[in-house]
């Protein structure tokens, strides 16, 4: 299981590069008048990039799994009980609610079912001498499927939305937010993929 070295690097470089928009917005933007919901969106975006940074990582991660576990237990059933009640970031992202919660379960299930022997409990996806992959594979190609499709659309709803001239009316941080569901869209979709 795992994704190839010089590979490796690069996707912890590019999360990385994505943990910056994610800082900025939270320590820049007036979340009073974006209301409540977008500051956790932000900050979701924020531990996603994180833990994706952590498990790309051939130098390894700073947090056990056990640790990344329960943060993404509670970040899915903050955002599954917002989806349920309805809760919204008028104007900034539909449906942000359950997507965030189905990418913490997707977390919390790719750590859970990666093995981890030789590598005790941190979490890493760099190619090793053990070839066994994610438990449950089925879950595994939902997972790669939904994340590549959400990174695309991500991507053309947001260029549609500039070239249809909207763009002045885009609610802030609109930009950054986008490159980030992209890039970790399809990086999540990737993931998945050469984790089978």
């Amino acid at each position: 299981m795992g994704i190839p070295g010089s590979v490796a690097w690069l996707l912890t470089g590019a999360f990385l590069l994505l943990t910056l928009p994610c800082v900025l917005r939270l320590v820049r933007l007036d979340y009073v008048r974006l209301g409540g919901g977008v500051r956790q969106i932000d900050l979701a975006a924020l531990l996603m990039t994180l833990a994706m940074v952590a498990m790309v990582s051939p130098v390894g991660a700073p947090v056990p799994v056990p640790g990344w576990q329960a943060l993404f237990l509670l970040t899915a059933g903050w955002f599954l009980v917002g989806a349920v009640r309805g809760r919204r970031a008028e104007g900034v992202c539909r449906g942000c609610d359950l997507h965030h919660a189905l990418s913490a379960v997707a977390m919390l299930y790719m750590l859970t079912a990666m093995p981890h022997g030789g590598h005790g409990t941190w979490p890493t996806m760099v190619a090793g001498d053990d070839p066994a992959s994610l438990a449950w594979p089925v879950v595994a190609v939902l997972a790669a499927v939904y994340f590549a499709v959400d990174g695309v659309r991500a991507g053309v709803r947001a260029l549609h939305t500039v070239r249809g001239g909207a763009a002045a009316s885009l609610p802030e941080g609109f930009g950054s937010r986008t490159l980030c569901r992209v890039v970790m869209g399809l990086g999540m979709g990737y993931l998945f993929a050469a984790a089978l």
